[in-house]
């Protein structure tokens, strides 16, 4: 989405993309299932939220401050990962499953994510960075915090 709006504002001058992003998890809220413990995991780790973003391109100084320059959004697909967070659509609603080897593959590959985002730039410390990442539990953050050798404040 951040792909977007970046080069829908760098290629319409003046323009100003205003981009609205939403998750809604509380319709997966339901009782513990002893067979589905991992769907009580996700219930507790993620909730709903909202964020917005107006995104342009050469600011009118006179009436605009930018706060944050957007240098580059991608995305990646970790290798092995099919299946470990999936939400399915059933008569009960949306049921949501994590597999417990999570934590793990995102350890394992934060790193040459990070790598391929910043090497084009010449930045190989991470904690010189203002960077956010969706936490995912307290398993994730400290796999992060092993892996990168950075420093995670939790706010």
């Amino acid at each position: 989405v951040l792909r977007l709006a970046k080069d829908l504002a760098e290629n319409n001058i003046g323009a100003r993309v205003l981009v609205v992003c939403s998750e809604i998890t509380v319709v997966t809220f339901r009782g513990p299932n002893e067979n589905h413990l991992d769907s009580l995991v996700g219930q507790a780790l993620f909730g709903d939220g909202a964020s917005s973003v107006i995104v342009g391109s050469d600011p009118d100084t006179t009436i605009e401050r930018p706060l944050f320059h957007i240098v580059s959004a991608l995305e990646t697909i970790l290798p092995n990962s099919e299946g470990a967070i999936e939400g399915h659509l059933r008569e009960v609603g949306l049921t949501f499953h994590l597999k417990d080897n999570v934590p793990n593959l995102i350890g394992e590959n934060i790193e040459k994510s990070l790598e391929e985002t910043f090497h084009p730039l010449g930045i190989s410390d991470w904690n010189s960075l203002f960077w956010i990442t969706h936490p995912g539990g307290p398993a994730i953050l400290k796999r992060i915090e092993e892996t990168c050798m950075c420093a995670i404040y939790l706010g």
